[in-house]
């Protein structure tokens, strides 16, 4: 996979004040304010550089006010979605980023439902929906968290 690399005056400029301040900075949006992704099946990809990071089949409600998935698209020892360890705010995390770009999208916890166990919490701003009838060549429709 090719790393894509910006300058922070090009990332400023593609990306909403928010979803800026999320995938760049390593913010947090308020919980309740981007999980109202479409329910048809289709694929989450990364709000910066596209990449395909989460599939709808494995996403769940966690009650949290965030979009949490069980594992990346491509698994949980993936290539596609990196981790760092995260030691903000005088915590202990694992922190989940774009392998393509670094962006930042949230963090896994090891709270999840089966298959996995894991819980990927990740910021609905730093993520957009495809519909499965785009890639399979129809119009694409994108829906955006930011």
């Amino acid at each position: 996979m090719d790393k894509i690399e910006k300058t922070d005056a090009e990332w400023k400029a593609q990306l909403s004040d928010l979803a800026y301040k999320v995938t760049r900075q390593h913010g947090t949006e308020r919980a309740f304010t981007h999980d109202d992704f479409p329910k048809e099946s289709g694929t989450f990809t990364c709000t910066c550089c596209g990449a395909e990071l989460f599939s709808q089949e494995d996403k769940f409600d966690s009650g949290t006010g965030w979009p949490s998935f069980t594992r990346p698209i491509d698994g949980v020892k993936g290539e596609k979605v990196g981790e760092s360890e995260d030691r903000s705010w005088f915590m202990r995390r694992t922190e989940v980023h774009c392998a393509r770009c670094a962006a930042h999208l949230g963090h896994v916890f090891p709270d999840g439902p089966q298959p996995t166990g894991l819980r990927y919490c990740i910021n609905g701003v730093a993520l957009d929906f495809q519909p499965a009838e785009a890639a399979a060549g129809a119009p694409a429709k994108t829906t955006t968290g930011a």
